[in-house]
């Protein structure tokens, strides 16, 4: 049914538990497993010292890769399915999207954030931004 499926992982328990709907899933449909996770540079929007800015998306990247790494641990230590890691930079919900026109992909699937009230109001979820505007279908995990 999928031939690639995207799933987005910023390492959070929502996450970990949408990652093993990635797996059955990519199982399930012999599908290419492209695991996603974003690096969020605006934070260094305003500060001015370049070599504090590089050092802080070195800390980020590091992290990333290590999202990804403890995901294929976890959920592929027998290397069952084909999974391609990324880690790319920049807003997560625009990068997500655009990853998945860029990949062709079939299926998206996230974590929600688990935002609610005035704080879900004034930030946005990903997850919500994704599903409103993703050219392919799109499953949440609560």
């Amino acid at each position: 049914m999928y031939k690639k499926i995207l799933f987005a992982t910023d390492g959070s328990n929502y996450s970990k538990e949408a990652a093993k709907h990635a797996k059955f899933l990519a199982k399930a449909s012999d599908a290419e497993l492209i695991v996603l996770t974003v690096v969020e540079t605006s934070f260094s929007v305003g500060i001015t010292d370049t070599n504090a800015i590089d050092r802080m998306k070195n800390i980020l990247w590091k992290n990333a890769e290590k999202v990804l790494d403890d995901f294929e641990n976890e959920i592929n230590p027998n290397n069952e399915i084909e999974i391609k890691k990324i880690v790319d930079e920049g807003s997560p919900a625009a990068t997500i999207l655009d990853r998945i026109v860029q990949e062709n992909i079939d299926l998206a699937i996230i974590g929600s954030s688990g935002k609610t009230g005035l704080s879900r109001f004034i930030i946005g979820s990903v997850a919500e931004k994704v599903v409103k505007s993703a050219a392919c279908s799109v499953l949440v995990v609560h």
